[in-house]
């Protein structure tokens, strides 16, 4: 199983609205043949182990990170798979998240006579799909927010600059960030002010023939953003999302996407978007994990409305001064309403520091 898990990641840039699954037969004591979904529309990993092994697999013991499929997607059910090859039993490490068809392929499985198992390193299962365990569970997706800012904590300058804080390297783990993500999500002011491309470049990442670019996703609620935006103009597909269609001639690449507004606490400010409406959006389309790259005032409207699992923090060695924006516009004025966090890890990327924090609540 543990094989199998690292088969798993070899999918963990690629596979995108699918899961990452590794699959490893076993007969008589030998590894006959193994694989990993690597993309979707490919073959799920059950489907290339079975292609290594060949008609060795009759009597083998399957091992899988995930219990085996039992739906018509666009491929065939890889429990109906594992029965006409004639496996003798099947390990899965976790149970399919998705309520609705939970135990299903293990019940094809039992119901061929076939002996199954599962729970075998299911913690490290999991954490190979924590998106896609989130969205089958709760129809969001996981949400991590990135946030690069000073040792005093600002994130931009009191006029916006905000070009460069943290270093190259911390940068270049920020594109990892990127590549393991289904949707970038920024918002307008940064795609003004900053004009960034929001895709990924590393050649580590985008080499990958299976690779695509992550949606770009641009909250503009005021219709501020011109089709020259050089974040349009990178290969890859991007969502523009408001509170009703703009008549500007954006580039083919671009979506415009309509999501209701949430009514302004302050009738001087501007109806915002509903948050959590555009996350589902993104759950319908299939996208398992977020990744948030925006200014404070949207990182904070995130983290206010408990949309947000994990905070990815880099501390660059540097004073911007108390003018400087902070890291997220909270609205927070005692210690009761402060939000607690728990430290995942911590370590140095470069000059500067990376910290990933989650919320209790996740």
């Amino acid at each position: 199983m543990a094989q199998a898990i690292q088969l798993a990641r070899k999918g963990w840039f690629t596979t995108r609205t699918n899961p990452r699954v590794g699959c490893v037969l076993v007969k008589d004591g030998q590894i006959i043949g193994q694989g990993w979904h690597e993309k979707p529309g490919y073959a799920h990993a059950e489907i290339n182990a079975l292609n290594v092994a060949g008609d060795n697999a009759r009597g083998a013991t399957a091992y899988v990170t995930l219990e085996p499929c039992a739906h018509h997607g666009k491929t065939g059910p890889c429990a109906e798979a594992l029965v006409e090859a004639g496996v003798v039993k099947v390990v899965a490490a976790m149970l399919d998240p998705n309520p609705l068809v939970s135990g299903k392929g293990m019940q094809i499985l039992q119901n061929a006579g076939i002996k199954v198992e599962h729970g075998l390193m299911s913690s490290e299962a999991q954490q190979l799909n924590p998106g896609f365990i989130k969205r089958m569970t709760t129809g969001l997706p996981r949400v991590v927010a990135k946030i690069g800012m000073s040792l005093d904590g600002r994130t931009a300058m009191a006029n916006g600059e905000s070009q460069w804080i943290t270093g190259a390297d911390a940068r270049r783990d920020v594109q990892r960030l990127r590549a393991e993500s289904g949707a970038v999500i920024t918002g307008s002011g940064t795609v003004v002010i900053d004009n960034p491309s929001m895709n990924v470049r590393e050649p580590a990442y985008i080499t990958n023939p299976h690779f695509t670019q992550p949606i770009r996703v641009i909250i503009d609620s005021q219709n501020i953003v011109e089709p020259d935006a050089k974040i349009f103009s990178n290969e890859g597909h991007c969502w523009l999302v408001s509170g009703h269609l703009s008549v500007k001639d954006y580039p083919d690449n671009v979506e415009q996407k309509k999501v209701e507004l949430m009514p302004s606490k302050d009738k001087m400010s501007h109806h915002k978007i509903n948050l959590k409406a555009l996350l589902m959006m993104l759950a319908e389309a299939g996208i398992d994990d977020v990744l948030i790259e925006a200014g404070s005032g949207l990182v904070g409207s995130f983290i206010e409305q408990e949309l947000v699992d994990e905070l990815v923090v880099y501390i660059a060695p540097k004073l911007m001064g108390s003018a400087a924006r902070p890291m997220a516009l909270l609205p927070l004025e005692t210690m009761q309403q402060n939000l607690e966090l728990k430290l995942g890890d911590i370590r140095q990327i470069g000059n500067d520091l990376r910290l990933n924090y989650y919320f209790k609540k996740a």
